[in-house]
């Protein structure tokens, strides 16, 4: 007979609607951006601010739960409505209405000058629709003349000629810097397009964008921290499974994932996708989630005498700065896979031509990665721990993102990243997440839970992420999305040699601090009564 443990069912109940809310909505955030216009080194750039405030914030709400030990309920309910609004707030964005589609935020077009280009006009940038009609042009004939200038797409109240020819369509180009150069009629030119700086930064929709990207995210990733020291601090000395309760929040997330994606493809047909019924589903899973947790009970904890001073004195141990520079190496390289690996999807799909089912694609590849990648590592993954150590674990997953990597810069379609996430996502991000917070639970001083949770964390998805995106957002704009992720495989595989070179270890002694931290005595009531302890043994198994 199987006996289900009904005091982690709220926790499991939690981890599956918390993740269900942001499976249709967490992976399409880049592409969000890119749909209203974003560059792809804007969005690194804004992608590489966002983390350092996780840094800040993750160790700062982790004290705050640890210091306002009954409050902690209410902590986590009013994070996670935070959340929910912020995302929602995606609905009123605008889309991306310029006349020239480009490929992407940036293209280079062939072009052929049909007359003399002039100076741009003045009423050309003091038009309103300026934003939506005009990019701007770094051009080349040759190998030794360029020249600076606007592309403008025709519009009637601008009144102007259309001097540039590219494919069947005609432009107006006029020139932003004048030429010391002599120009003749009908000559052919390189030029690349991209947005003009000022219709970025000074669109409101851009900062509306970013102010929600911002709350939204900052509050899923410290709920997500809160969540993972409450998940330990509920499992008392049975840490190891921690990654039986966090499964449920992958099949959650990868449910939803897919089922956005299908719907998403089945409401718009057009190239830029409608994302109202992905938020709806993050709507209605996030209500349910406020339910699960306003029925958590959490146990009562004894707290540090001084939370900060306990950590210090934890974090100034060799081990534990090893420890926290691999978990910011392991944010690096999870942070663009995250940000720009459904970017490159995107490109690949338009070079192939499969962008009509892109979000069916994007859908079934989270799918692939919760349910059939890192479901089976969640849920083994305090055995395979417990087997190998942290640090061997460790080892093993920078060698499989270099794998991973290496296969995503491969891929020759957008379908073949589905085949690549599903055996791959689980023993790189499950196992390396799961190896790095149950660290921190283990080297944690009583009463300081939510603290070391929230640092690990912000050096893992805060400092790591920031890093990441800053680095591949440059990247991916330099030199593209294959050859991004090429050098990414590189840089993981480098990582694995020297974690292997620098950590050193047996896997009895786990790599924690010489001086090691016991779990607090209040933790013991949270274990079963003697009687339900006997009832247990009597049972062929109990399901935790």
């Amino acid at each position: 007979m199987v006996r289900l443990n009904r005091r982690l069912l709220p926790i499991k109940a939690h981890f599956f609607f918390f993740m269900a809310a942001m499976g249709p909505i967490l992976p399409q955030l880049a592409v969000i951006g890119k749909q209203i216009g974003v560059p792809p080194d804007v969005m690194g750039y804004i992608m590489a601010v966002l983390p350092i405030l996780y840094v800040l914030a993750k160790p700062l709400v982790g004290f705050l739960a640890d210091y306002f030990t009954s409050l902690r309920k209410f902590i986590f309910i009013t994070l996670i409505l935070i959340m929910t609004l912020a995302f929602a707030g995606f609905y009123f964005l605008p889309g991306n209405e310029h006349s020239i589609q480009l490929g992407d935020s940036k293209d280079t077009w062939n072009v052929t000058l049909k007359e003399s280009p002039k100076d741009c006009s003045p009423t050309i940038e003091s038009s309103s629709s300026f934003c939506q009609v005009a990019y701007s042009a770094d051009c080349n004939l040759g190998e030794t003349l360029s020249f600076s200038a606007l592309i403008v797409a025709h519009e009637d109240s601008l009144n102007l000629s259309q001097n540039l020819l590219h494919g069947n369509e005609s432009y107006h180009l006029c020139l932003t810097e004048p030429l010391t150069w002599d120009w003749s009629n009908s000559i052919s030119a390189s030029c690349q397009l991209q947005h003009v700086s000022s219709c970025i930064y000074g669109d409101s929709k851009f900062w509306l964008f970013v102010c929600l990207l911002f709350i939204g995210t900052i509050g899923f990733n410290v709920t997500n921290s809160i969540s993972d020291a409450c998940c330990f601090d509920l499992l008392g000395e049975k840490q190891d499974k921690y990654g039986a309760q966090r499964v449920w929040g992958t099949i959650g997330f990868g449910a939803t994932a897919m089922l956005g994606g299908i719907v998403v493809n089945w409401w718009t047909s057009d190239a830029v996708k409608n994302l109202t019924p992905a938020l709806v589903i993050m709507c209605v899973f996030s209500l349910l989630d406020l339910f699960s947790v306003s029925k958590l009970k959490l146990p009562k904890l004894g707290g540090s005498e001084s939370i900060w001073k306990d950590v210090w004195q934890l974090v100034r141990q060799p081990p534990i700065v090893v420890f926290l520079f691999f978990a910011t190496m392991a944010g690096i390289i999870d942070s663009f896979i995250i940000y720009f690996m459904f970017w490159h999807l995107e490109q690949v799909a338009e070079a192939t031509g499969y962008m009509h089912q892109i979000k069916l694609i994007e859908g079934l590849v989270v799918a692939a990665e919760c349910l059939a990648g890192e479901v089976p590592f969640f849920f083994y993954s305090g055995k395979i721990i417990k087997k190998l150590g942290y640090v061997h674990c460790m080892s093993m997953c920078f060698f499989f993102y270099a794998v991973r990597l290496s296969l995503i810069a491969w891929i020759p379609n957008p379908w073949y990243l589905v085949g690549v996430e599903l055996f791959f996502q689980g023993i790189t991000y499950a196992l390396c997440y799961t190896c790095i917070v149950a660290y921190a639970s283990a080297v944690a001083p009583p009463g300081t839970s939510a603290t070391v949770q929230g640092l690990m964390a912000g050096m893992d998805d805060g400092l790591g992420f920031s890093i990441g995106s800053l680095v591949g957002g440059y990247m991916f704009n330099r030199i593209g999305g294959r050859e991004s992720f090429k050098y990414f495989a590189i840089a993981a595989i480098c990582t694995c040699v020297a974690h292997i070179v620098v950590r050193p270890t047996s896997r009895k002694r786990q790599f924690l601090p010489n001086q090691g931290y016991q779990q607090p005595a209040e933790q013991d009531i949270k274990l079963p009564p003697p009687q339900e302890l006997q009832d247990i043994q009597l049972e062929n198994k109990t399901v935790d």
